[in-house]
């Protein structure tokens, strides 16, 4: 594989490592998440005017026509700044719903506005007891008059309280666990009937639990074909999974520096601990669990735009196990290298943790992905 960026690539995540450096330092940070809406208006306006938020999306909407790859360099660069911001969201997952699965007047609504930063997506979708499973809906559709009315609930949903609008699931046939039957829906975040709770999650981040009772839209708010959202949905997720490898490679890669870093600084009996064989032996293993991750990160950005299904699929499993191994692993290390100085507030590497911590389980744990790798 060839691991060189092309021009345009190393500008862009050059230029947006400069702005995180010198805009998005931990203090900055502490300061966003402690805010009522936990990210920045600021921040996400930079991003708009960079055109990072269009990286992906087609020319004839505003966006630059990129692959997976290119968003790749800009979610490592997220991923070792820690960005607390709804990028990989709308970007990543409901992003790539519209531009998949709506249609050309849905598309010509949404994705100009998403790329200039005027308007926020979520997606609505996970539910209680479904944990990894895509086609697990309980959320029912049910057609009356020029549209459909919604019922149910919608739990974890990423910055869903920061969205202008929720692509959400729900079942227009079927039972709760049915592959068919799966249809997906534009709702208004100001929709008669909607309830958002918003909450902070255990890596600072936003989440929301979401309450549709008799929501009702119109006919033209189906996103894609009645009852065959699925292949969509798992197109979008493996999409999503492969966006946040490369987070965890970027969160991953500043562990290990800022690790490397303090073991060569602290001093005990006299010298560097970082001269001690033993930490040297784990610094060496942590650079290894990072290097794998990488090449299989690198992997999934490749296959997850271009390749069949099936591909794609046992692509995106294989580098989810590998990095989710890696977060764990170099998370842990990182904070045992720093002693109790890794637990505290003050230092970017216990938040670090944190969010290597939760990646390590979005989308699928490594033992999803190893019984999925199995069924593939």
């Amino acid at each position: 594989m060839n691991f060189d960026l092309s021009e345009e690539q190393q500008l862009l995540a050059d230029s947006l490592k400069r702005y995180l450096a010198n805009e998005y330092s931990i203090d900055a940070r502490t300061k966003i998440v402690a805010s009522p809406t936990g990210w920045s208006e600021t921040v996400w306006s930079a991003f708009a005017e960079m055109g990072i938020l269009g990286v992906p999306f087609p020319e004839e909407h505003g966006g630059f026509g990129g692959n997976a790859v290119d968003v790749m360099l800009v979610m490592e660069a997220l991923g070792e700044a820690l960005v607390v911001e709804p990028y990989w969201v709308n970007v990543g997952l409901a992003g790539r719903l519209v531009a998949r699965g709506a249609s050309a007047e849905q598309q010509k609504a949404i994705l100009p506005s998403l790329i200039q930063g005027k308007r926020k997506l979520a997606f609505a979708h996970t539910e209680r007891g479904a944990r990894y499973d895509l086609q697990h809906v309980g959320t029912r559709a049910k057609r009356g008059g020029s549209g459909f009315t919604l019922e149910g609930e919608k739990r974890a949903v990423l910055h869903g309280a920061a969205a202008d609008t929720l692509v959400v699931s729900a079942r227009t046939s079927g039972s709760d666990t049915d592959p068919g039957g799966i249809s997906l829906f534009l709702v208004d975040r100001d929709a008669a009937g909607l309830t958002v709770k918003d909450y902070r999650t255990i890596d600072e981040l936003r989440a929301a639990d979401v309450w549709l009772s008799g929501v009702t839209v119109p006919a033209e708010a189906l996103l894609g074909a009645e009852g065959r959202a699925l292949p969509l949905i798992e197109d979008a997720a493996d999409y999503a999974t492969a966006l946040l490898c490369a987070e965890a490679v970027g969160a991953i890669r500043f562990a290990n520096e800022t690790t490397l870093e303090y073991i060569k600084n602290r001093r005990q009996f006299g010298v560097p601990i970082g001269s001690f064989q033993a930490l040297q032996h784990r610094m060496v293993d942590m650079v290894i669990s990072y290097e794998q991750a990488r090449s299989m990160s690198y992997l999934a950005c490749v296959k997850v735009d271009s390749a069949p299904s099936a591909e794609r699929r046992h692509a995106i499993s294989a580098a989810k196990i590998k990095v989710s191994d890696a977060c764990r692993h170099v998370s842990q290390e990182a904070v045992q290298l720093h002693g109790g100085m890794g637990m505290t507030e003050e230092l970017k590497v216990s938040h670090t943790f944190r969010r290597l911590t939760t990646i390590a389980q979005a989308h699928g744990d490594a033992d999803y992905h190893l019984g999925r790798l199995a069924e593939s």
